[in-house]
């Protein structure tokens, strides 16, 4: 397990340092438009439920495995909480049933990654898929009536302010508080990163290799309903935009990896991410307001390029762990393929 490195070097904040620079370009190039708290504001609001799903990403990240399915079940538990109050259920009961449908997706998740062997990334990807059939049967391919049109206690839920800021971008820096804690502070983080750095070890040391992994894809899609309730309050409910927030939401969590703890994934790298990925985005945006592919693209090129640096690293880290080995006497290491951070080859558990 990586020990985190102190300082403010740019190897561990190069984000912000770029952050920074998109903030300053963005400001001299659009002044009228850009360095304003209504930019500000905006961002933290609309990018929040994809900073939710990006959470939910790393947690299963950590251990080596993928869920492909945070978009679909994010975009299932916003139909389904807005289906429910529609049919007279009351909000809060509404939403918690959403998510509660959520956690049974990432149990079946688990199931066939840790029981029937099928890899995370087959699994999530088929399981998505699944949802996304399942919601247009239970929908008719017909989007819902938005029911915070007519209940404002439920619209207010997310879209209430304070100091400007929607209520729902404090609930991502809440979230973000207790996952952060969850991951560095406790035995069950320890234990995800030691199964993302080697199961093999971790289940010679006497860590449930299977049950974390199995609990990571439960607490994953767990977080990513919660996301899903929450877009349900702050715009209403949409057929098809999970789907789109997949992309970003991977983008930022394997940015964040080359953030604040290089080598792993972790949350305040993540969410630096989102906001950095957001802010040039925003920024061209409103450079070119037309431009509707800036959003892809630009968090695609994030994706490619966060991939790349992040094994750049993990091949340099292994070059010099060579190197040392052979000074002292030990002989060169074999060559080992480089993967990205907190992954292994247990992909199929």
């Amino acid at each position: 397990m990586n020990i985190p490195r102190r300082g403010v070097g740019f190897e561990r904040f190069s984000g912000l340092y770029l952050w920074a620079a998109l903030i300053i370009g963005f400001s001299l190039w659009q002044p009228d438009f850009f360095p304003t708290s209504s930019t500000v504001h905006s961002i933290a609001g609309e990018r929040s439920i994809s900073a939710i799903l990006a959470l939910a990403i790393i947690i299963p990240l950590a251990c080596g495995a993928f869920d492909l399915s945070v978009g679909a079940v994010a975009n299932f538990a916003t139909i389904n909480a807005a289906l429910l109050i529609n049919d007279g259920w009351s909000w809060p009961a509404a939403a918690v049933m959403a998510v509660l449908i959520s956690t049974a997706i990432g149990a079946v998740n688990g199931l066939f990654v840790v029981r029937l062997h099928v890899s995370s990334f087959i699994t999530t990807l088929g399981i998505g898929s699944v949802i996304t059939a399942l919601q247009i049967v239970v929908t008719d391919n017909l989007q819902p009536v938005a029911p915070n049109q007519s209940n404002e206690s439920w619209a207010n839920f997310t879209n209430h302010t304070i100091f400007g800021f929607q209520i729902v971008f404090l609930y991502l820096i809440l979230l973000a508080f207790l996952l952060w804690w969850v991951l560095e502070h406790t035995p069950v983080g320890r234990y995800l990163y030691a199964i993302g750095s080697s199961p093999d070890a971790a289940r010679l040391s006497g860590v449930a290799v299977n049950r974390f992994t199995w609990l990571s894809l439960i607490a994953s899609a767990t977080l990513a309903g919660v996301g899903g309730v929450m877009f349900s309050s702050l715009t209403g409910p949409s057929l098809t935009y999970g789907g789109g927030l997949l992309l970003p939401a991977f983008a930022a969590a394997f940015l964040g990896s080359t953030q604040i703890v290089p080598g792993r994934f972790n949350v305040w790298g993540t969410v630096m991410s989102i906001f950095v990925l957001a802010t040039g985005v925003k920024g061209l945006q409103i450079a070119y307001p037309q431009a509707q592919w800036l959003d892809p693209a630009f968090s695609g090129a994030a994706l490619v390029l966060a991939v790349a640096v992040a094994v750049g690293r993990q091949r340099s880290g292994e070059e010099r762990t060579r190197k040392r080995l052979s000074r002292k006497g030990s002989g060169p290491r074999p060559d080992a393929e480089a993967s990205l951070p907190g992954q292994t080859e247990h992909a199929v558990i």
